[in-house]
């Protein structure tokens, strides 16, 4: 992994190497310091301090100073750094400087490629605004380690928070702040989740949580019904990560029996059981410096648990992403870098009550959780998300049939597509178009061509789809219709609103929390948060 340090040339660097310059330049840096010329008491500077103390593949150096000075102070430090030549008018303003700060780590986080790299960031050189904008940054955008020097040392500094996880969440309490805070920007604009189709608010979300944890190396536990893309959102948190351009690799845990599953994830020597004729690396060294992706975790044996158990646990001062297994039939010790995703769509909270899953791996696993929304509550995004399937329906089927014609959807199958439960999610309405598309005759796809491809055993919801379709008399009355919708929306704007009737209130339309709260008792409205 590549070591990165950045810093700025500070006045105290600057100082340090007048000594022994000639008149001309001690006269231009004196303008530069301010006429404080006074040698540091170390004789050394901050950078050539850090320099000393610590090796490094790549140094950047930002100056607010002329070109040629600072190509003379990068020859005085006597390594090869790249220097970022910024104009900063005042050296505290925090906007300036945080804008400035970011610009170029942009470009430095760019120039890495796919490459694997670590960050540390000296906050001695520079203005107390410069060295706070450094934490800012490498506590978020840019995550690295920080030094200081001090009489000649240089020293790693231990701030003990996380700005995304321990301070943002802290400040913004009202749930509606932070979800702009996390929202702000929908999946295609994001980095690595291009290929996620949607803009709802729960979508945003997810993403927008999912882009966070991108930037650690810590587990991942993706959760959700069966068929929401838990392995696309593992793909997209791979593609934003450093480790983006190295393996990923997906096993399905529920596909395979215990001994089979436990050589695919360590791998096994020739001879190890009936059928191993000869060695095959596993999973985890297969996914080194990349990716693991484990679906449907919660289905492992017992004692596949086990050996997940002790391999999730990094050696001792060890990253959390380093890996040490020995292969079936082995006695040696793999070691592998490897950060873990791993998904279910089963509750490992009620598996652990029930016994069949470990409390303590649950714990390994579930370091950052992310739940993804349901197709139903990703208001307005199933029309959208079913024009994209059908694209890639189309292509396909065209590929393989010449003169094949692109089936598209009429707007009343828009309709039934939006108002639809879809209770097996995307997967479900991916299914449904395929077959309406192999079977409809025309190139348009009917309400009609959608229904009857619907699996029977979900067609039942189909019943609750279109409020406005219910046939009338037979025991239809439309209070209790009526009665029904508006318990359904109370009980949702409670649960979204985490329980403040005021945000509620606002969510419904209503002008103050005392109407929203007279419904609720009215109708007896019960709700659990989510």
């Amino acid at each position: 992994m590549k070591q990165i340090l950045i810093s700025w040339i500070g006045h105290t660097d600057l100082r340090a190497f007048a000594v022994g310059q000639a008149p001309e330049m001690r006269k231009r840096i004196s303008e530069l310091v301010r006429g404080d010329l006074k040698a540091p008491e170390d004789g050394k500077g901050p950078l050539n301090s850090m320099l000393g103390a610590r090796s490094f593949d790549q140094v950047h150096l930002l100056a607010d100073i002329p070109g040629d000075i600072a190509g003379e102070v990068v020859d005085w430090l006597d390594v090869s750094a790249e220097l970022h030549e910024v104009r900063v008018h005042i050296p505290t303003d925090y906007r300036e400087i945080f804008e400035t700060s970011d610009r170029v780590m942009a470009e430095i986080v760019k120039g890495q490629g796919a490459d694997p790299y670590a960050l540390s960031y000296l906050l001695s050189p520079g203005t107390p605004t410069m060295a706070a904008v450094w934490v800012l940054l490498g506590k978020t955008k840019y995550p690295g380690r920080f030094y200081q020097t001090w009489q000649g040392k240089a020293t790693e500094t231990e701030i003990p928070f996380d700005l995304t996880l321990d301070v943002v969440p802290g400040l913004l309490r009202e749930a509606d702040r932070y979800f702009q805070h996390l929202a702000g920007r929908g999946p295609r604009e994001l980095q690595g989740f291009e290929q996620i189709v949607g803009d709802s608010p729960a979508i945003r979300m997810a993403a927008g949580r999912a882009k966070k944890a991108a930037m650690r190396d810590v587990p991942v536990l993706l959760t959700g019904e069966s068929g929401t893309g838990k392995e696309m959102f593992a793909h997209a948190i791979h593609a934003a990560s450093h480790r983006r351009g190295k393996p990923f690799l997906a096993i399905n845990c529920a596909a395979l029996p215990k001994q089979l599953l436990e050589s695919e994830l360590f791998g096994h020597v020739k001879g190890a059981f009936t059928g191993a004729d000869k060695s095959r690396d596993g999973a985890f060294k297969r996914a080194d410096g990349g990716t693991l992706f484990l679906d449907e975790v919660g289905e492992c044996d017992p004692q596949i648990q086990a050996k997940l158990l002790r391999v999730l646990q990094p050696p001792p001062g060890e990253a959390p992403s380093i890996r040490e297994f020995t292969p079936v039939g082995a006695s040696t010790v793999i070691r592998s870098n490897v950060r873990v995703l791993a998904a279910t769509n089963r509750s490992l909270v009620e598996r652990i009550r029930e016994r069949q899953f470990r409390e303590d791996l649950y714990y390994r696993l579930a370091v950052i959780t992310l739940k993804l929304p349901a197709l139903r509550d990703r208001e307005n995004d199933a029309v959208r998300i079913a024009e994209s399937l059908l694209d890639r329906i189309n292509l396909d089927f065209a590929r393989q049939e010449p003169g094949y014609k692109h089936k598209k959807l009429s707007i009343h199958a828009k309709y039934f597509v939006k108002t639809y439960t879809w209770p097996g999610n995307v997967r479900e309405l991916y299914n449904t178009l395929l077959q309406a598309a192999v079977m409809a005759e025309g190139e348009e796809l009917q309400v009609e061509d959608l229904h009857a491809a619907v699996p029977e055993s979900v067609r039942d919801s189909e019943a609750k789809a279109d409020l406005l379709a219910r046939p009338l008399g037979e025991g239809f009355v439309l209070d209790e219709l009526l009665a029904s919708v508006q318990t359904h929306y109370l009980a949702r704007a409670m649960r979204e609103a985490n329980g403040v009737k005021t945000r509620a209130a606002d969510l419904l339309g209503y002008r103050n929390y005392q109407t929203l709260d007279a419904q609720l008792r009215r109708l007896n409205v019960e709700w659990e948060s989510e």
